[in-house]
């Protein structure tokens, strides 16, 4: 089984980067695009098009992890999520679930918790990797 490298997080960080600017510009514009404005110069949407957002998350992490295999920021980064035993397939639904599920987590005070897990654990994983039995490494260049 392939153990990932430590420089691997560096990489990491670079394909987390992309994939949260790419939902994150996307929530930003659809609330200016579609939301309601307020008081305070906030905006807000209710009802069903406040799940666009979800969605878009949703379709945007799982789905192409699903897929094509990897996030658009793994693809960018080099990057892939495989099996921890070593099975050479794309994840499942299930799998690509869990990794992302736990991003909030990861993610929480600027990757701190993500960041502390990876280094912490023999085969760098992050809260999300652990749960769906992941790991992440170097994709294959063909």
């Amino acid at each position: 089984m392939e153990i990932p490298p430590k420089s691997n997080i560096r990489y990491r960080i670079l394909a987390g980067l992309i994939d949260y600017a790419l939902i994150y510009a996307f929530f930003w514009t659809y609330l200016f695009v579609f939301g309601t404005p307020g008081k305070d110069a906030n905006y807000s949407i209710e009802g069903l098009p406040a799940l666009v957002p979800v969605l878009f998350w949703f379709l945007m992490t799982i789905g192409v992890e699903i897929w094509l295999g990897a996030t658009v920021g793994n693809t960018i980064a080099g990057l892939r999520a495989t099996l921890q035993n070593g099975r050479n397939r794309k994840l499942t639904f299930g799998e690509s679930f869990k990794r992302h599920f736990c991003d909030v987590i990861d993610m929480s005070f600027f990757g701190i918790v993500g960041i502390i897990t990876i280094k912490n654990t023999a085969r760098r994983q992050r809260l999300g990797d652990l749960w769906g039995k992941t790991i992440i490494v170097r994709a294959k260049q063909s």
